[in-house]
């Protein structure tokens, strides 16, 4: 026998007590309309840092952005700002609103912008590109001008800076790291592995000799590289697949990577220093490396970008050139060696 199935009938919510379901609807249009006016205007004051700019940039005049602002206190029943003749900042509600407010406008502004890309043909746009002092000149800019070729409509804006990176409040698009990353707030992509390569120049070899063991190291003058928090770089070498770090004792030391290369190249000392760095120097003899059987080689060079649902074309066509070039080029020394 076949069951039969009831179904109870579907409830309606209880109309509120004292407002017709017309006036209801006019209350929420209202309210949303002031709000989202409010909003805008809002941002727009905090961002150009006074109403009359504010009213520039939404092209409107600075009487209706104060009193869209005016009516979003209301609402609010909060005061956002505190304004006199010369100067408009926020309250402490209002810096409070505001972090809570940005995500969701960035969320928007972003939204329509990947909408006018899809249906605006070509990859288009401005790119704010981050990469680390060393690899950024020696790898990534040089292959902006091929990118420019490829994508004119798209212009980028390189910082070089060897610190961490803030994609939100530096409003970075895409960031080139070194080493090991474990930020999973980020897609990291790998473009090549990063080795790093104990190295001296000839003269320095013939002077003082090169070490033969992790050991030896003590006997030698050796080069150190500050990072952007301060601390010194810690040597690192693999030794029964450990990776094994130390931090010699310095003759010199450097905040900048090419400093470091220059000094090894002088003769000054031995040096750690990344592949992409070196590798030329090493082919065509103006430096030795030593001890490359304890070569590390868990680190990498990484493209990163936020994650997105939908990416947009002008960075998803730059991280796919950038995998490109970069893999093309010439910069794994280690692969004739087998150690890689």
């Amino acid at each position: 026998m076949e069951a039969t199935a009831t179904h109870a009938p579907r409830s309606t919510p209880a109309p509120l007590a004292g407002v017709a379901p017309r006036e209801r609807g006019d209350a929420l249009a209202s309210s949303f309309a002031t709000t989202y006016a409010g909003v805008l205007a809002f941002i727009a004051v905090v961002h150009e840092g006074s109403f009359a700019k504010a009213a520039e940039r939404l092209g409107i005049g600075r009487s209706a952005v104060s009193r869209s602002v005016q009516k979003l206190e209301a609402q609010l029943d909060t005061r956002l700002f505190l304004r006199t003749t010369r100067s408009t900042s926020l309250t402490g509600e209002g810096e409070l609103f505001y972090e809570n407010c940005k995500p969701g406008v960035e969320r928007i502004v972003q939204a329509v912008e990947e909408m006018q890309e899809l249906r605006s043909g070509p990859p288009r746009g401005q790119l704010r590109v981050c990469a680390t002092v060393g690899f950024g000149r020696k790898v990534v800019a040089p292959l902006l001008r091929g990118f420019r070729e490829r994508y004119p409509e798209i212009g980028v804006d390189l910082v070089l800076d060897d610190g961490p990176t803030d994609f939100i409040a530096d409003r970075i698009d895409v960031s080139f790291r070194n080493g090991r990353l474990d930020d999973s707030q980020v897609i990291a992509k790998q473009l090549i592995p990063m080795q790093m390569l104990l190295c001296a120049a000839p003269d320095y070899v013939a002077a003082h000799g090169m070490p033969e063991s992790i050991e030896e190291l003590g006997l030698h003058r050796c080069i150190n590289f500050r990072l952007a928090s301060g601390r010194m770089y810690e040597w690192e070498f693999k030794i029964g697949g450990q990776v094994q770090r130390m931090l010699p004792r310095a003759s010199l030391s450097f905040n900048d990577a090419d400093l470091v290369l220059r000094a090894v190249l002088d003769g000054e000392g031995l040096a750690q220093m990344a592949g992409y760095q070196v590798g030329d120097h090493l082919r065509e003899g103006r430096l030795q490396a030593c001890l490359l059987p304890y070569a590390p080689d868990d680190r990498g060079h990484y493209i990163c970008y936020q994650s997105r649902r939908h990416l947009p074309s002008r960075i998803r066509v730059f991280v796919d050139y950038m995998t490109v070039q970069v893999r093309a080029l010439d910069l794994q020394y280690l692969d004739g060696f087998g150690l890689d």
